[in-house]
Order: C-alpha cells, then sequence, then structure tokens
C-alpha cells in the first residue's frame, strides 16, 4: 500500500472527563506517553500550560510535543467537556492504539476521528527528487 508524506490524525473529544481534562499532569503524561503509544521517537519533554481566556468558561490546558516524525498537540476545554487532538507522522502509524489510549485516559463519551493521508505526491525515493528538482531547474 503506497502513502503520502505521513498521516494526519484529528479528534475531536466529547463528553470527557473535566478532571482529566482540567490537570496539567494528565495532559503531560498524555504526550508523554503517546509518542511509544504509537511506536515514534519523542525528541523534547512535551510543553503543556493553562490558558485563561476572556471567557472564563474557555479556559484550558495545551500541550505539544515534538517527535522526530513530526509532532502530537492537545487543546482541552474542562467547562465544555472537550478536546482536540492533532498526531501527524511523517512515518504511518496504526491509529488504533492512540485512540484507545487517549479515549481511556480522558474518558472520552464520544468523538469524530479523521485520517488525513498528507502529502500524496511527495517523492519517497532519490530518483524521483532528483527528476523533481531538475524539472524544477529547467523551468527557472
Amino acid at each position: 500500500m503506497a502513502f503520502g508524506y505521513g498521516l494526519h490524525l484529528t479528534l475531536d473529544g466529547y463528553e470527557c472527563s473535566q478532571e482529566q481534562l482540567a490537570s496539567l499532569d494528565v495532559v503531560y503524561e498524555f504526550l508523554d506517553r503517546c509518542p511509544e503509544v504509537i511506536q515514534m521517537t519523542k525528541i523534547m519533554p512535551p510543553y503543556v500550560f493553562k490558558y485563561h481566556a476572556p471567557a472564563p468558561e474557555d479556559w484550558g490546558i495545551s500541550g505539544f510535543v515534538l517527535i522526530a516524525e513530526s509532532h502530537i498537540s492537545i487543546h482541552t476545554y474542562p467547562e465544555k467537556r472537550y478536546l482536540s487532538l492533532d498526531i501527524f507522522s511523517c512515518k504511518h502509524f496504526d491509529h488504533h492504539p492512540a485512540l484507545a489510549y487517549v479515549t481511556e485516559l480522558f474518558g472520552i463519551g464520544r468523538y469524530e476521528l479523521n485520517l488525513l493521508d498528507r502529502g500524496l505526491e511527495f517523492p519517497r525515493n532519490v530518483a524521483a527528487v532528483e527528476r523533481f528538482l531538475k524539472a524544477e531547474r529547467k523551468q527557472m
């Protein structure tokens, strides 16, 4: 099966645990462990912070971890019992373990999941890259 540049998972989680969504430690734990769950390479510790919005019900926790293969980010809204998750990787991964992990950890009641195969024309081999570059240079 041919893949493009990488798989991009987006997940919108509803009816989540307010307590889990409001915890800096839980969000950090998720970002710290998720790369291992999807067999990726974490290259920095997670960065997690609490955001206080002008509208009190819009506060939440946001976090990011850089992986060698790209990134994982999450935004939580405890008052709305909602989270938004992105996992993007230039290496194909099985999304099922990540889905199971985030669903259990945050007590997600229901979700919307999207899987995008990005960069469908990304040149994966050297010969293809050379042909592409030569064609580009001729146009210059």
